[in-house]
């Protein structure tokens, strides 16, 4: 039977099926799962009623724990309950976060995925609401009186639960979870557990930092020490490092492994060949870099791909690398590498406003600049999202228009979901200066005034003397390997004539790659079709 109520209002009574404490919080709770036999109770007046039995949690060390509290807005929180869902491209969790001021308790959810969160509250809905059926992404939709852009629709299924929570939960069958974004920054979440009653909420993205959680589980950090499985091509150990990668490359045989599944599932992979230009940035090397509000962050290379455009016709085609980056307070971002120069990409949570060719952005005006599909060629290291075999995408680019010249913004659609991405350009002195790479390899991240022709190449090298000359004649043979390079192309005669038969460069024209020779996309390949938030 239940306790003396504490200041808090706590409930206690016994699990109808072993008798083991469960804990309530809130007198609004609705339900809760037994920490010692899961099964999922209803509560009754003073009395739990057992309606199932959740499945256990799978372990994707998380640094939030039940308990774990925090500080949003001046209000004081706690994580009592906890929701965790699969979908195609993996898993996310929900914390439920129930706020205590002033006597006055309040429910709201701490959605986690990608290294990313966004603290939400349930709203009422007003009005028409659209079905499931009804939704796709990339439209516009009023819901409850106001404009959203449907991001994401997405087939979920519950696979478990933890704690105190404010409905009961239904772990049977799938169902269409729908996030929205707004000109606002703000999230909108249309869940349809019960497609005949379906969940409004709305919420912005946070980070740990600014919410000052305490009680977070010891030693995890975001990463998974110790993690590992084998690679299903070779056999080698995998070592994984972070605990959202949904899938990781080998590094002795390159072949591509999802991970969205658990360790313990049978690893899918497919084969890539090797490919005989490194990274410029190394994988595991970390550099101090400033993200437009962020401020100076360390910020950790975990994964690298090469992508080019799908041209139409006799079009240009374009190459382009991205650089995955890890911070453990802020999450992931991208250094996009393009015959342009360097850029920064960190994807959005709200939208920009306007329609067309024309965008606006927080004060500033933008004016798109590319359309066109692309695809990935080449990975290596560790993914948030589920790498499949040449992954398309849908990208639009708009360029910053006066004082905002060196801004962008990216839209990338990928058949269920739209991610919109913003960035701004970066000198290539820059980034070799906060990944401290030695004098000589700044030629070689030199994209934007560098002649990339053959031809241009004795031109260059005749007005050099002293040490430059070497430092140019390095970086114009991989700018030049860089200009050629493409995905299946075997046009390579140049190379042949200029390096030899035997030559990397030629062996690399003729395989094709993935790195960029002009135009095209600002890059940011911010989710892949993965991400609940």
């Amino acid at each position: 039977m239940a306790t003396e109520p504490s200041p808090q209002r706590s409930y206690r009574a016994a699990c109808p099926n072993c008798g083991a404490p469960v804990d309530f919080r809130s007198a609004a709770s609705a339900s809760a799962v037994c920490s010692f036999c899961r099964s999922t109770l209803l509560r009754e007046g003073d009395a739990l009623r057992r309606i199932g039995q959740s499945a256990e949690l799978f372990d994707d060390h998380s640094p939030l724990q039940l308990g774990a509290s925090g500080r949003y807005q001046g209000a004081a929180f706690t994580l009592v309950g906890r929701l965790q869902y699969s979908y195609a491209e993996g898993i996310w969790n929900e914390w439920h976060a129930l706020f205590d001021s002033g006597g006055a308790q309040k429910s709201a959810w701490l959605s986690e995925d990608n290294g990313a969160y966004v603290l939400s509250f349930e709203a009422p809905l007003v009005g028409e609401v659209p079905t499931a059926e009804e939704l796709s992404a990339g439209e516009r939709r009023l819901v409850a009186g106001l404009a959203w852009d449907v991001a994401s629709v997405t087939r979920a299924k519950l696979l478990a639960a933890q704690g105190e929570l404010p409905h009961p939960p239904n772990l049977s069958g799938e169902f269409v979870v729908a996030d929205l974004r707004n000109e606002r920054a703000e999230v909108g979440t249309l869940d349809y557990a019960d497609p005949a009653q379906p969940t409004w909420s709305i919420g912005r993205a946070v980070a740990l930092s600014e919410l000052a959680m305490t009680g977070l589980a010891e030693g995890t950090e975001k990463t998974l020490k110790g993690r590992s499985a084998e690679c299903p091509s070779c056999g080698t150990s995998l070592q994984i490092t972070l605990d959202s990668t949904q899938s990781i490359v080998c590094q002795q045989c390159h072949a591509v492994v999802d991970l969205s599944q658990g360790v313990g599932a049978d690893l899918k992979h497919y084969a890539q060949a090797a490919n005989t230009l490194e990274p410029l940035l190394p994988l595991g090397s970390s550099g101090v870099l400033t993200f437009g509000k962020l401020g100076p962050l360390p910020w950790q290379v975990v994964g690298y791909m090469e992508r080019c455009d799908v041209p139409d016709g006799d079009d240009e085609q374009t190459f382009w690398r991205e650089y995955l980056l890890y911070n453990q307070r802020a999450g992931f971002a991208f250094l996009v590498d393009t015959e342009d120069g360097w850029s920064w990409v960190r994807p959005l949570t709200g939208t920009p406003t306007g329609r067309g060719e024309r965008l606006q952005f927080e004060g500033d005006s933008y004016q798109k600049r590319y359309s066109y599909p692309a695809k990935v060629t080449y990975v290596l290291g560790e993914f948030y999202w589920r790498v499949t075999r040449d992954q398309r995408s849908l990208n639009t680019d708009y360029q910053g228009q006066g004082s905002a010249a060196r801004k962008q913004l990216n839209r990338e659609e990928t058949g269920s979901e739209v991610t919109w991405s913003a960035g701004e350009k970066l000198d290539a002195s820059a980034v070799a200066r906060a990944f401290k790479l030695p004098d000589d390899r700044l030629a070689a991240l030199q994209r934007d005034a560098a002649p990339t022709g053959l031809g241009d190449l004795g031109d260059v090298l005749g007005s050099a003397g002293g040490l430059l000359k070497p430092l140019l004649i390095f970086g114009l043979l991989v700018i030049v390997i860089i200009a050629v390079t493409r995905c299946g192309s075997d046009d390579c005669d140049a190379y042949r004539d200029t390096y030899g038969v035997d030559s990397a460069e030629y062996k690399q024209c003729q395989r094709g790659g993935g790195t960029r020779t002009s135009g095209g996309s600002y890059g940011g390949f911010s989710s892949g079709g993965g991400g609940h938030k």
